[in-house]
């Protein structure tokens, strides 16, 4: 049974039409494998935008990107540092697209919300850190195997561990060479696909406990992995990686670093390249 969101809007605070709405994303969180945790973020999060919206009369269907801009502005006034103002954004970005998915919007109102300006310089990745961590998962056992894709996926196609629990298998597009999320396409390179078709073949059947499952990653017990189990394994994974390095690189791609697709693939891709003619040409 799904218990009502956490920190939502309680009675006389906000409409039903809010608590409903707050109730149904919650759902969507579970069933897309959100650790609890982080459904308990989203739920303060958009509690909060509920109970401003609610005080003014506004229900969730009527918020428009300037009356959420307006929210914004709120929130800056009352002192909430950029971080939090990211995520409060980045969390009423993903309710809305669970309106438009549910046919209550046709559009997003919150995509076109600026992010904040972090005044905190992004951390650097060194692209030697994450090959690797990458290169160090072996491909053997079916946990292995998935976690090898998965952690492909995660620095190549730079993809939040919450779109990686998404995924199923029917995302992977072998042809095109690209991941497909819900709301894009993102390419994927040789090595992701080469780990993610090994896995397919391998892995993800020895772990399935039904046939009829669509998720891609599973867990041990065959059910769609979620947040806190891909930061677990990737945790024990680090700590015999080379490097403590290994272990920032990839929490920072997890939880969406400042860096770009293509300079993540590009960097990875370029550190494989240059280790292995390193080791076939000693001399060079």
């Amino acid at each position: 049974m799904t218990a009502r969101p956490a920190h939502g809007p309680t009675p006389g605070t906000a409409s039903e039409a809010w608590s409903s709405a707050l109730t149904r994303f919650d759902r969507d969180l579970e069933r897309r494998g959100a650790a609890e945790r982080t459904r308990r973020a989203y739920g303060a999060d958009i509690g909060e935008l509920a109970t401003w919206a609610a005080a003014q009369g506004l229900e969730p269907h009527t918020l428009t990107y300037r009356l959420l801009r307006d929210y914004a502005a709120r929130l800056s006034n009352v002192g909430a540092a950029p971080r939090t103002m990211a995520r409060k954004l980045a969390s009423a970005r993903a309710f809305f697209r669970s309106m438009v998915e549910h046919g209550d919007m046709t559009a997003n109102p919150a995509d076109l919300l600026p992010a904040p300006r972090n005044p905190q310089p992004p951390r650097t990745i060194k692209p030697q850190d994450v090959a690797a961590l990458l290169d160090r998962i072996p491909a053997t056992t079916p946990l292995e195997l998935r976690d090898r894709a998965l952690y492909e996926l995660a620095c190549t196609c730079e993809l939040r561990a919450d779109e990686l629990v998404g995924l199923d298998a029917t995302s992977v597009d072998v042809a095109a060479e690209q991941i497909r999320l819900e709301t894009r396409a993102v390419p994927a390179g040789e090595q992701a696909l080469a780990a993610i078709n090994v896995y397919l073949e391998r892995g993800r059947p020895a772990l399935a406990a039904t046939e009829d499952d669509p998720a891609l990653f599973l867990s041990k017990s065959g059910r769609r992995l979620s947040t806190s189990d891909v930061r677990r394994r990737l945790r024990a994974w680090a700590r015999g990686a080379a490097t403590r390095g290994s272990q920032t690189a990839i929490h920072e791609i997890l939880g969406h670093a400042s860096i770009s697709t293509t300079q993540v693939y590009t960097r990875v891709e370029s550190a494989r390249l240059r280790a292995a003619y390193l080791r076939s040409h000693p001399r060079a």
